[in-house]
C-alpha cells in the first residue's frame, strides 16, 4: 500500500517503512508527526481525493534534522564586472513513515 501525499509544497509517494526528506517541519527528532493532506491512496484499490481523501492520514516520525548540501548561487553580468557568488543550504527533517491509515 503506498500513499501520496502533500507537505512543504511539495508532493511524495510514500510507503510504510520509507524515510524521506521534507522541508523542515519544527518537531524534534524522536516526535511522532501526522500528515492529513492525502491526495491518493493505493494499493490494491486505487482512491483519488478531491482535493484530498476524506479520513486518511499517514503517521510518521522524525529521524533527524539536517541541512542539505551547499547549492551554490553565482550572478554574473559581462562587459560590466560584476559577479556575485553566494551559498544556501536547505533545511529538512528526514521523516520514516510508520502507518498509512486509510
Amino acid at each position: 500500500m503506498y500513499a501520496i501525499i502533500a507537505t512543504g509544497g511539495k508532493q511524495y509517494k510514500v510507503a510504510e517503512g520509507d524515510i524521506i526528506k521534507v522541508e523542515k517541519l519544527g518537531v524534534e527528532a524522536g516526535e511522532s508527526v501526522t500528515f492529513d493532506q492525502v491526495l491518493a491512496i493505493g494499493g490494491d484499490e486505487f482512491k483519488a481525493g478531491n482535493p484530498t481523501v476524506a479520513g486518511a492520514s499517514v503517521s510518521a516520525s522524525v529521524v533527524e534534522n539536517g541541512k542539505a548540501k551547499k547549492v551554490i548561487v553565482y550572478k554574473y553580468k559581462r562587459k560590466s564586472g560584476y559577479h556575485k557568488k553566494n551559498g544556501h543550504r536547505q533545511q529538512f527533517s528526514a521523516v520514516k513513515i510508520e502507518k498509512i491509515n486509510a
